[in-house]
């Protein structure tokens, strides 16, 4: 016999210690497992809630659609509350916390400047005074609905089973409010009617640069208008190192839209398609569900934490929308008075603003005092980050959104319309943020109106600030609402909208200058127009289309400016000729497309501004692509002639596009694919906090078609992930309104251990809808609620 090797001892410690880890892994992964496990939505069986006057059964479906059938309209909403935040309580809590700036109180000192943000926005402020303004039906449902989510509060702190988050974060969520629903509305608006930031670098840009110079930065120049330009360059207002430009709504918030007539359609009955763009998230922004009472048969999808179904259908019509996008915004240039910071000029005399307290709590540290002040404009928003300093001029914001508005009454009649005449009275209560309502009814009505308060100016069409000091500026009410743009049953058998300009210059009112490209708009349009056998088939197909009309537009003109630079990149520009302009994922030539359009603002401005300045200023390329149609027009602009021509700017920022993919894929392009740059990710709200809660919260990252400018909307950040797009889809057809078509990325529940987490990624990335009946053929797991 050898002698025994003499690392045995050692080996077998070794394996010794890996094994009690193991065990203790093991023991802690059970525990873990089930701690999170306890507070899992139940779905099926019995469960007794007290607010309720009657049984009310749910019955999730195959996919996690809750379809819940109540006895009366009082018990629908209650039990509505109840099942929403059953699967969304944690996100609700967050979405109220951040439209209030209480986030702090949650997470810590990290979300202060946060909560000043938008303690000073005054969203919260807004929904207060919207509240006062409802009819008793509405704030009886938002109570109802109140009722239903403290009665899952209640039962989920006896019972300890929170979700998981809270106590991660080592809080517990307080009763739920009927303005806390009104204020995750007011986020909506400001998700969706932001202007201001672009108010705010135009002012800088007129400080700083020649006027020459500033007005290319402009999407149209204000030049009717010397006053207002005179008083931006006289008074200036500080910007830079001023603004969290983080907190600025994504400028890709947009969406798709349209309605076919029965003209148009092989069943000869309407068909509606809407997939509205937002923020692409875990859980989804959207939470889909199916609400039945004898007065209503609704399906559609809701902000958690909202009563009612907001985009959707009933048995009768259909609607969705896009956003508008209109000047809604206004920013004054306010004077304080030296000797008393709270009054500001107006027509030669001080005038004292309102001095709203908002002490904000900050979890495991002291209070933050800080006061918001509110001028006859709006509020003070331009000293939340240097409050130290004796400013000279700070901007006001007059914003539509903060006056009391009445959106979820608007809301509660879309659910009972029968018809147009139903739809568009109801539309006169939804007020912000403006948006293109679609509609469709079984009589073979279709419709469009762009609906919502729109301000008409006294002075000047919301270019620029203005002075906040005199009265020949401000708003002197809003676009009449009979005066809105409104078509119904138009001869050419179809209405799109994609954010695109929905007027010409003969409409008599501004709406804004800043419309979204119209590509989307023109490929949706394409494809409707060469069809008159349309079947819901043909719409889902439309909304995964990756056509890409921006390179159709310019592509031809870039690669011939860099040819005539040169040889260099030939291989890449017939890469780039040879290309069929559709965004797919296993292409290279989307890949070198995109990266080169979104350097050419980077390469051009961006060293002449400060870093905060340049991420404060939305459409870049709308600047950009104007500057590309001029130069290649023959008529170069200052900022292109001074950088030294076109080609050379081309041809730099193609370098420096090549430079970061060959550091990301290597050199050899036949290596290069779209998808493996941009892809999609739903991120979570707490995975940023580890890289283990992150492979647990977040889906594993998905190759993805598709871009901002296509129909299938994927809109990305510089470094590729995909952030932004339609979390909902939606399809109705007309001629059968016993259910329509949905994908709900990533899936309708927010609980980690549900089946319905993440189940629709795939289905999201591969189009694959599913049919959510209101026929009452829905099956799955049942949950009878029962009244006590």
């Amino acid at each position: 016999m050898g002698k025994k090797p003499k690392n045995r001892k050692w080996l077998k410690w070794l394996l010794g210690t890996l094994g009690v880890l193991l065990a203790v892994a093991i023991i802690g992964l059970i525990y873990v497992n089930s701690y999170i496990g306890k507070s899992k939505p139940v779905i099926s069986g019995e469960m007794n809630v007290s607010v309720l006057d009657d049984d009310v059964t749910v019955i999730r479906d195959e996919i996690g659609v809750p379809h819940v059938k109540a006895q009366s309209d009082a018990d629908l909403y209650r039990a509505q509350g109840y099942v929403v935040a059953q699967d969304r309580l944690f996100q609700m809590d967050l979405s109220r916390r951040q439209a209030s700036g209480r986030l702090a109180e949650a997470v810590g000192e990290a979300a202060v400047d946060t909560d000043k943000f938008f303690r000073t926005f005054s969203l919260r402020d807004a929904a207060e005074k919207s509240w006062e303004g409802y009819d008793a039906e509405s704030k009886q449902v938002l109570e109802w609905f109140t009722e239903g989510v403290n009665a899952f509060i209640y039962e989920a702190k006896e019972n300890d089973t929170l979700s998981y988050e809270f106590s991660l974060l080592g809080y517990e969520p307080e009763e739920w409010t009927p303005v806390d629903s009104l204020a995750i509305g007011k986020f909506m608006a400001y998700d969706l009617g932001g202007n201001w930031s672009s108010l705010a670098v135009r002012h800088w840009a007129l400080g700083k640069f020649p006027e020459e110079k500033a007005r290319e930065l402009f999407v149209k120049y204000p030049e009717d208008a010397p006053s207002i330009i005179e008083a931006n360059i006289s008074r200036q207002v500080k910007v830079a190192g001023e603004f969290d430009a983080s907190l600025v709504p994504s400028e890709f918030n947009g969406s798709n839209n349209w309605v076919v007539s029965g003209d148009k359609t092989e069943s000869g009955m309407p068909i509606l398609a809407d997939d509205p763009h937002l923020g692409l998230s875990t859980p989804s922004i959207w939470y889909q569900m199916h609400l039945e009472s004898p007065e209503q048969n609704v399906s559609g999808v809701i902000f958690a934490g909202v009563p009612g179904i907001i985009l959707g259908h009933n048995e009768k019509v259909a609607w969705g929308v896009t956003n508008v996008g209109p000047d809604v915004q206004d920013l004054y240039i306010e004077t304080p008075n030296p000797d008393n910071p709270t009054e500001f000029r107006y027509e030669g005399e001080w005038e004292q603003a309102e001095v709203r307290d908002e002490p904000i709590r900050v979890k495991d540290g002291e209070t933050v005092d800080f006061e918001v002040m509110v001028t006859r404009h709006g509020p003070i928003i331009s000293d939340l980050l240097y409050e130290n300093e004796e400013p000279g001029a700070l901007f006001s914001m007059q914003w539509t959104a903060l006056e009391p508005t009445l959106e979820l009454q608007a809301v509660l009649g879309f659910n009972k319309a029968e018809n147009w005449e139903d739809f568009e009275s109801a539309l006169e209560d939804f007020q912000a943020p403006a948006q293109n309502f679609v509609f469709a009814a079984t009589d073979g009505t279709i419709a469009y109106k762009a609906n919502g308060r729109i301000p008409i100016r006294k002075t000047g069409d919301g270019q620029l600030p203005v002075p906040g000091d005199s009265a020949d500026y401000g708003w002197e009410g809003y676009v009449p609402f009979d005066e809105l743009p409104t078509v119904v049953n138009p001869e050419s058998g179809f209405i799109a909208t994609a954010n695109n300009q929905v007027v010409d210059d003969s409409y008599e009112y501004h709406i804004t200058d800043f419309w979204a490209q119209p590509y989307r708009y023109e490929r949706i349009a394409e494809v409707l127009e060469a069809n008159d056998e349309l079947t819901p088939n043909h719409m889902m197909d439309l909304q995964m289309d990756q056509k890409n009309l921006y390179a159709a537009e310019f592509l031809d003109d870039m690669i011939e400016a860099v040819r005539s630079e040169g040889d260099e990149h030939d291989e890449i520009l017939a890469l780039l000729t040879e290309w069929d302009q559709f965004d797919k994922e296993d292409q290279a030539a989307p890949l070198i497309f995109h990266k080169w359009m979104r350097q050419l603002p980077h390469t051009l401005l961006k060293d002449e501004f400060p870093e905060d300045v340049y991420d404060l200023m939305p459409g870049k390329n709308h600047i950009t692509d104007a500057m590309l149609r001029d130069s290649f027009a023959g008529n170069e602009g200052v900022w292109v002639s001074e950088y030294g021509g076109v080609e050379k700017w081309l041809t730099d920022a193609l370098e420096t596009s090549l430079s970061e993919i060959e550091d990301d894929f290597g050199s050899d392009s036949a290596d290069w694919q779209w998808g493996d740059f941009h892809q999609l990710t739903f991120p979570h709200p707490m995975a940023g906090a580890s890289p283990i809660l992150e492979s647990f919260l977040n889906p594993d990252p998905v190759p993805l078609g598709g871009s901002h400018i296509t129909v299938q909307a994927a809109a990305f950040r510089d470094a590729g992930n995909v952030h932004h797009g339609a979390a909902w889809r939606f399809v109705a057809d007309l001629a059968d309104m016993s259910g329509a078509y949905h994908i709900v990325g990533p899936g309708i529940s927010g609980h980690i251990k549900s089946d319905f987490f993440h189940n629709q990624v795939d289905k999201w990335v591969e189009g694959d809808y599913h049919r959510t009946p209101i026929d009452g053929s829905a099956e799955g797991s049942v949950l009878t609620l029962k009244a006590e």
